[in-house]
This record gives structure tokens, C-alpha cells and sequence, in this order.
């Protein structure tokens, strides 16, 4: 195109712009002549109206415009500390193998350079057939009947664009008592750098849950709508636009695909009889390729340090709850190694509900004991609240105490006469074991000492008079009176 013919088409596009801009111009100065010989009233409506739709467009505007709130993402510790957990737990004998092993995992997937990619989604969706499409020459096992891989199998093969890759096929989910390969499908997938979410059509409520976890963890993310074959291409397009829809915006791409496989049908020949035909469908994952490629393109050193926040933020949260775990559990050892002092003291007291005068160094070494164990510092201060709150909580609720202990030892006989000694030495047992559980409890849920809710806890356990609990108390009171 000459210089002289764009100078031409410049100042013809000029030219129409402003005969456009005129001829606008003109046509709103008539419709404001028109407007003012109006009647008031009319003007006046007819502004009001005007003023509405301006204010409608103006919040439609500002509503589809603005910043949208950023999804939460796991955002995991740095891996010192991680690893300084870790090392707390097995000081304290607490079986700490299976972390340690997902980070020599990490270590060695990062170190092979290769790029991992994780097939994952329910069982019976055809998970198995389309990596076997994926990465030809493979073998692997798939059945109608679901849930067939039991275990997590690796195979290594060459992306279209020549990456080398390793695609894994995890055990399916919503399977029935499948919860700890369901576990070990999601640790597979967050170990991936992308995962591809197969699907055999809309999604479920529980599929697009796991997509929302799968976001959470900010893993790339490709929804494989697999059997689609199985569609007219109208239904086909519904379908994917549902997905699009419910998913939320978490997969970077949503193709439809054809895994292949075998088919069966029976067919009828010309002579009347039937036959069983098997044969093999061809595959159509075209599109599927394209968009790993699209999402590994940074290759496997771009994508590591996604991959590591999704392997750590996972390794936190299972190491919170070994931790917390740990702590139910030596809470527990703690409670009762002071019911059965509180037992033993139990046998000098006048009266069941005394135990937090006679005994009140006891409970604030029980105090003290579960709130280093949940790392929270008290002073005596604190201490002392908590006591007044447990003797107040004690006093009024006296009658019930020796009401549950009472039922309690003519419900489980065996602890010999039901004189005041035995009645005592039960109280007390119910008594700091409530004590315990309460602030045990609320350590946990709160992260201080809070008096209050420790004792509305505690006025709650000491009503409880579950058949189960007080057979426990039973068996530590006649333990330890047996002892003496």
C-alpha cells in the first residue's frame, strides 16, 4: 500500500469521524429544543428517569469493573521451619517417617528435572485409557467395574514439544472405604507441577470441590471432559460451558477429549443372527496436548517453586495435625496422672468439692502442665482466676458430683463398701478429669488460659454422666486404690 493511498484512507476516516461527531452534536441540540418545550411535570420525569438508568449503568460499570478478590492460596512456612517441627515431633517419639519421606521426595523430583503430571479425578472416568493415549507404548490396567488402580504408577514419557515428562495415574475418588488411596491421590497430585482433572461430564458437587481444592493449592490445571464422544456437539459445547460455569474460574483450560480404548456392541447380520463385535476407537486428545504443553511451557524449573509451595503448604497442615494429635494424646497422660493424685488425695478430704482448697497446688500444676504443653505461658495471676472460676463451678455443682459418683459406683460395682472414702476418692477422679479435659479443650480452641470458658466446660464434663466415662473413672479409682 502506497504512502499516498493510507494518507488518502487517513483523511477519509477524519472526515466521516467528524461529520459523525457533528451530526451528533446536532442531533442532541434538537432533542434539547424539544426537550424544553415540554411541560414541567414531563421534564421532569423524563430527567428522573434519564438520572436512573445513568446511576444504573454508572454501578453496572463500577461493579464489573472492579479488582476482583484474590482466592485464597495455600501459603506454606518456609522449609527450616517445617523441618524444625518435624525434628520436635520425633524428639517425642512421634512417627514422623511419611513426612520425611515427601521431602526426599521433593529433593528428588526436583533434582531429576523431569516434569510431573498428574491424572486425577473419580473413579470410572477413564483416567487409565487416557494416559495410555498420553504416553504410547504403556501398559495400563483399567476395568468398567472402577476403581482399579490401587496404587500410584508412574510413566515416563516425551511431551509433543520433547519435555521430558513423568505422567501419574493416582487411585480414583469417591470410592467406597477408599479414603486412604483418595489420601495418597491428592499427595500425588500436589507433588505434580500440573494436574489434569478427568471428568465424564458436569461436574458433581464433590468434583468441583476437589477442583476448588486443587485452586487452593495453586496447582496448573486442565479439566479433561473425557467420553465426549458420547455427545452431539451441541450437548457437547452445553457441557463444557457448565463446566466453565461451576468450576470458577480454577482450571487454566477445559478441552473435551476421546480416551479410545475398546468398545463392545452386538451387531445383527443379514441373515438374522447376531455377533459380538469388539474394536478399538481411536483416541482424540489433540486438544488436551496442546494445553499441557501450554501450561508446562516454563518447563520443570519455572514451575518448581509452585510445585514446592503446594508439597510445603501440604507438609504444614499434616504436620499440625501430628502435632495436635500429640497433644490429645499427652494431654490425655497428663489428665490422668493428676486424677490419680487427686485420688490419693482424695482419702483426707472432708468433703468432694474441698479438692481445689486442700489440693489447689495440684490443679495449678495440672494448669501449668497442659498450658506448656500447648506452648502457652501463665502466671500466678492467671492461675488463680482459673482456680476461683473452678472452685466457684465445684461448689454450686456439689450435688451433682456425688449424684454421678454415686450412680456411677452402683452401676459399676466393685470398688467395696460405698462408704465416704470411696464416694470421695470417685469425686475427685471426676472431678480433676473434668478439670483436665476442660482446659485441655480450651487451650486448644483458644490458644490462652480463658477461666471463663474453661469453666463453663467444666460445669458441662461434670454433668456428664455417660456410661462410657464413668466406667474409665471406675476402673482408675479401683486401680489406684488397689495400689494402696
Amino acid at each position: 500500500m502506497s504512502r499516498r493511498f493510507r494518507l488518502l484512507i487517513a483523511a477519509i476516516g477524519i472526515a466521516a469521524l467528524a461529520w459523525l461527531l457533528l451530526a451528533t452534536l446536532e442531533r442532541a441540540l434538537s432533542m434539547a429544543q424539544r426537550f424544553m418545550t415540554l411541560p414541567l411535570g414531563i421534564r421532569w420525569l423524563i430527567g428522573m428517569v434519564l438520572a436512573i438508568i445513568l446511576l444504573g449503568s454508572l454501578t453496572a460499570g463500577v461493579y464489573w469493573l472492579r479488582p476482583r478478590k484474590a482466592r485464597p492460596q495455600a501459603k506454606a512456612p518456609n522449609r527450616s521451619t517445617i523441618e524444625e517441627r518435624i525434628e520436635d515431633l520425633r524428639g517425642r517419639d512421634v512417627d514422623v517417617e511419611s513426612l520425611l519421606t515427601e521431602l526426599k521426595e521433593l529433593d528428588r523430583r526436583q533434582i531429576s528435572g523431569r516434569i510431573h503430571i498428574a491424572v486425577f479425578g473419580e473413579i470410572s472416568v477413564g483416567k487409565s485409557a487416557l494416559i495410555a493415549a498420553l504416553v504410547p507404548g504403556i501398559r495400563t490396567v483399567s476395568d468398567a467395574r472402577g476403581g482399579t488402580t490401587r496404587d500410584v504408577a508412574l510413566y515416563d514419557g516425551e511431551s509433543p514439544d520433547g519435555q521430558a515428562w513423568t505422567v501419574a495415574d493416582v487411585p480414583g475418588s469417591a470410592e467406597a472405604g477408599g479414603e486412604a488411596r483418595e489420601r495418597m491421590a491428592r499427595d500425588e497430585a500436589l507433588r505434580a507441577h500440573a494436574v489434569v482433572y478427568v471428568c465424564a461430564g458436569d461436574l458433581t458437587r464433590s468434583q468441583a470441590t476437589e477442583l476448588h481444592w486443587l485452586g487452593y493449592f495453586g496447582k496448573p490445571l486442565v479439566v479433561a471432559v473425557n467420553k465426549a464422544d458420547q455427545w452431539t456437539t451441541q450437548e457437547r459445547d452445553a457441557i463444557l460451558l457448565r463446566i466453565a460455569q461451576h468450576a470458577d474460574g480454577m482450571p487454566d483450560a477445559i478441552v473435551a477429549t476421546r480416551a479410545g480404548g475398546e468398545e463392545r456392541f452386538t451387531r445383527k447380520l443379514p441373515d438374522g443372527t447376531v455377533e459380538d463385535v469388539r474394536r478399538q476407537r481411536k483416541p482424540d486428545i489433540d486438544d488436551l496436548r496442546q494445553a499441557i504443553v501450554r501450561l508446562v511451557a516454563q518447563g520443570a524449573d519455572g514451575l518448581e517453586a509452585q510445585r514446592a509451595n503446594a508439597v510445603l503448604a501440604s507438609l504444614h497442615e499434616r504436620t499440625t495435625e501430628s502435632e495436635a494429635a500429640y497433644r490429645t494424646a499427652e494431654a490425655e497422660r497428663i489428665v490422668t496422672r493428676y486424677s490419680r493424685r487427686a485420688i490419693v488425695g482424695a482419702m483426707a478430704a472432708v468433703a468432694p468439692g474441698t479438692d481445689l482448697i486442700v489440693q489447689g497446688a495440684l490443679a495449678a500444676g495440672l494448669a501449668r502442665d497442659l498450658a506448656t504443653l500447648h506452648g502457652v505461658t501463665v502466671g500466678d495471676i492467671e492461675i488463680e482466676a482459673l482456680l476461683r472460676e473452678a472452685r466457684m463451678t465445684v461448689r454450686t455443682g456439689t450435688s451433682v458430683v456425688l449424684a454421678v459418683a454415686g450412680n456411677a459406683l452402683k452401676a459399676f460395682p466393685g470398688l467395696g463398701t460405698l462408704g465416704g472414702g470411696v464416694l470421695h476418692a470417685f469425686a475427685y477422679a471426676l472431678i480433676f478429669d473434668s478439670l483436665g479435659h476442660a482446659l485441655a479443650a480450651t487451650l486448644a480452641e483458644r490458644g490462652h488460659l480463658d477461666g471463663k470458658e474453661a469453666g463453663e466446660k467444666l460445669r458441662s464434663l461434670l454433668a456428664d454422666g455417660s456410661a462410657s466415662r464413668l466406667r474409665r473413672l471406675t476402673d482408675l479409682t479401683r486401680e489406684v486404690l488397689r495400689d494402696r
